[in-house]
């Protein structure tokens, strides 16, 4: 394909390597000669280290060094895991309490590191990790999100991390004493595993005083500071780069203890130093999602419109705070808490809770999916309880086009948004719901609808960098800040470049995840990608053709003020010359002007877009066995401008999977030990491909007027929409049969308890 059009649905181009076995992930670029690390880990959830002999281990064949926290001490690093934190309501601020790399004194959560041993080889480093002799004595494991239970930090008495609000709570309290009717409901965000496909790996080696430190992440730049930070040298010294990267889902963004310790290794010995997670390592150690529960309540006023909402959420942080912690799940679940609605008067209260169950809550697109849960599921109790139908009650309560740009309660500034025109949309397109609920009763079937309609806040790093590079062989290098875990960013991007500059599509090499490419980069998070990325993406373009249009003046003899660019020639009235940016390239470089041949800008965005649109789930529950699946499901978005329909369509189906795995089958288990019961993928149920409908897409753009192109991100909306969406269609299928209280996750066992019993045993 020589010219890619605006918005074609175009197939990725780095399939053809990562379906021909050619990708290169952490396991697949390990260096020559490399040692092996394996962590020694805690096998209880909370307890006191009272004996540590690791003279067995060290004696080990294939050994060359096995390191605790005293080692890393010696090494004079700064050992403690960095944490973001958040005020309490009251003005004092939160506990704080230090995580250290490894653990010395106190194991607080099953899979806490405690040692790491470094081998020839993996097993040899395995063999010898199980000669470590560990003693603990046993304390009470803290598992509920709750005040009280035995202490995990004295910094933080009951354990209770923070207690941190967001506005008005006086004004809150007036008007639901007002109200003509208020509803309220518990709502049970159920804690899940991020189970990306390529679990966590890192590899360290130093070079004459440099350190190049290569993990798979979602970014370089925050990591390579924070390896500065805790090593104590210069950035300049530390070169950051990341491989293919088999998923992120936020998970992969922030910093881990294993990190740090391989690259302490790696200058100790000598040598390049290779650590690779195995999938029950991972689900012990990486940090886990959701557990949240709420109290959300909504007031109305007689015509049943929204006066106020109010949340009171209850959040389980883990054993420690995390690198982005607190100040994230409260920050981005306050940025959609009021949705698409129309309301002025809000209050959330949000507790964080220290528990023995992972190192770190609150992940896999914290935030979002949790804010717009809570309220779509309140929204659909109101509706039931008021006798209003769940559509209509949107739709009333809908912030009206004319309003935009619209403030919200908690100071987010909508720029732009049509949610009936989208609502109606999806209305046309799960029309006969009625019929399709009558031929199901007659086979004993229960049928449910379920809508949500979500809202997110899309932005995080607002600035990024690109650079664009002429080489000899007449490819072009795009140079990014971003780094893609499997969105198709190396298609989106060379495609976008093509676009906008008539550069052939296949000479476009995307070039990622290397701090040494790029002076800084915001990696990828939040949604921020595409939209950010293009942004500087077009900054560059505009450098680029403002250096060569005086070079190429001078060529055709015109003035500079005559010479323009049609995205894809220069032209001038007056000559002949109609140079493409590639050939312009070539006659430079003949002319030996290599300043012309690499371009580099960073743009910065002022605003968030905001994408938002309708999710409708059809859930068929068999009334006999409490069996239940997703039978239809049925997508309306608002992205904005899309550049490639088709990787947006790619990454709702994603996330819709996602969303549904949570709401049917997806459950963290923890016994009364704290012991995960959970960590395999023999005990963690998944969604599988035969459990997932087709999943109808629909594209309603409304642009954005945040960004040049009109964009708004899309790699979190599947989820976001899905959870509400799915658990609705359940409880409306339950509705008639009594239940009034229905939760995730929704196996057959918990749907036949509250068929047969209207509620679920204790578990």
């Amino acid at each position: 394909m020589e010219k890619f059009g605006r918005s074609q649905p175009v197939k990725r181009t780095e399939d053809q390597r990562f379906l021909t076995g050619q990708g290169h992930y952490m396991d697949d670029v390990v260096p020559e000669g490399a040692l092996h690390a394996v962590f020694v880990r805690s096998q209880v959830a909370h307890g006191v280290i009272t004996a540590l002999d690791l003279d067995a281990a060290r004696a080990a064949d294939g050994v060359r060094l096995v390191m605790t926290l005293e080692d890393l001490k010696e090494a004079e690093i700064d050992t403690v895991i960095n944490a973001a934190t958040v005020k309490n309501r009251d003005g004092s601020p939160a506990a704080a309490p230090a995580r250290h790399m490894l653990s010395t004194d106190r194991v607080r959560f099953v899979g806490e590191p405690i040692a790491v041993v470094i081998a020839d080889t993996q097993a040899q480093a395995r063999d010898a990790a199980e000669l470590v002799l560990v003693e603990i004595d046993e304390r009470p494991a803290k598992l509920d999100v709750d005040a009280g239970g035995e202490t995990l930090h004295p910094e933080a008495p009951n354990n209770r991390a923070f207690d941190w609000g967001l506005g008005n709570e006086a004004a809150t309290e007036a008007a639901f004493q007002a109200a003509a009717h208020t509803v309220s409901l518990n709502v049970v965000d159920n804690r899940v595993i991020i189970a990306s496909i390529e679990p966590r790996g890192c590899q360290a080696n130093w070079v004459d005083g440099r350190l190049h430190f290569a993990y798979g992440g979602q970014g370089v730049w925050a990591m390579r500071a924070q390896l500065a930070q805790k090593l104590r040298v210069e950035p300049e010294d530390i070169r950051v780069t990341t491989p293919d990267v088999g998923g992120g889902f936020g998970m992969k963004v922030m910093p881990y203890p294993e990190y740090f310790c391989t690259a302490v290794a790696a200058k100790k010995l000598g040598k390049p130093v290779h650590w690779m997670s195995d999938r029950s390592e991972a689900m012990l150690s990486d940090h886990h999602g959701r557990d949240l529960t709420s109290l959300a309540e909504l007031a109305f006023d007689a015509d049943h419109r929204i006066t106020a909402y109010r949340v009171h959420s209850k959040i389980n942080l883990g054993a420690y705070n995390s690198h982005f912690g607190q100040a994230i799940q409260t920050s981005l679940f306050s940025k959609v808490l009021m949705g698409v609605y129309d309301v002025q008067t809000t209050y959330l209260r949000v507790e964080g809770f220290f528990t023995n169950t992972t190192q770190v809550d609150a992940y896999r697109g914290a935030g979002r999916p949790e804010a717009i849960y809570v309220l779509e599921r309140v929204m659909d109790r109101a509706a039931r309880e008021l006798g209003v139908d769940p559509w209509e009650l949107r739709r009333k309560n809908f912030i009206r086009p004319e309003a935009f740009p619209y403030t919200s309660a908690t100071g987010e500034t909508y720029d732009v948004g049509d949610f009936n025109m989208i609502l109606s949309r999806a209305g046309e397109q799960t029309a006969g719901f009625a019929a399709r609920k009558a031929a199901d009763a007659e086979r004993g079937l229960i049928r449910g609808q379920g809508l949500c309609y979500y809202i997110e806040s899309i932005l995080g790093d607002p600035s990024e960098n690109a650079k664009v590079e002429f080489c000899e062989d007449g490819t072009v290098n795009l140079y990014v800040g971003t780094q893609s875990n499997g969105q198709g960013h190396e298609t989106v991007y060379a495609h976008f470049l093509s676009d906008q500059t008539g550069i052939p599509v296949d000479r476009i090499n995307v070039v990622q995840g290397d701090s040494d490419q790029l002076p800084h980069g915001g990696g990828t998070g939040g949604s921020r990608s595409v939209t950010v990325q293009s942004t500087a993406t077009l900054a560059t373009i505009d450098v680029m053709i403002a250096a060569f249009t005086p070079y190429l003046a001078d060529k055709m003899r015109v003035e500079e003020s005559d010479v323009t660019f049609d995205h894809e020639t220069f032209r001038a009235a007056g000559s002949n010359l109609t140079p493409t940016l590639t050939e312009a390239a070539d006659m430079a470089r003949a002319d030996g002007r290599t300043d012309l041949l690499q371009h580099h800008a960073r743009a910065n965005l002022d605003a968030r877009s905001y994408p938002n649109g309708a999710h409708v789930a059809e859930i068929v529950i068999d009334s006999y066995t409490g069996e239940t699946w997703v039978d239809r499901y049925t997508v309306v978005d608002d992205f904005g401008n899309l550049i490639n329909p088709m990787l947006a369509e790619g990454q709702v189906h994603g996330g819709v999977v996602q969303g549904i795995g949570q709401a049917l089958t997806e459950r963290v288990v923890h016994d009364a030990q704290g012991q995960l019961l959970t960590a395999s993928l023999m005990d963690y149920a998944l969604p599988r491909a035969a459990e997932i409908p087709m999943i109808k897409f629909t594209s309603a753009p409304v642009p954005s007027t945040s960004n040049p192109m009109g964009m708004k991100g899309c790699g979190e909306a599947g989820t976001v929409g899905a959870l509400a969406a799915v658990a609705n269609a359940v409880q409306d299928a339950l509705w008639d049969h009594g239940v009034r209280q229905a939760d995730m996750p929704f196996t057959p066992q918990r749907v036949w308890e509250l068929l047969t019993h209207g509620s679920v045993a204790a578990e």
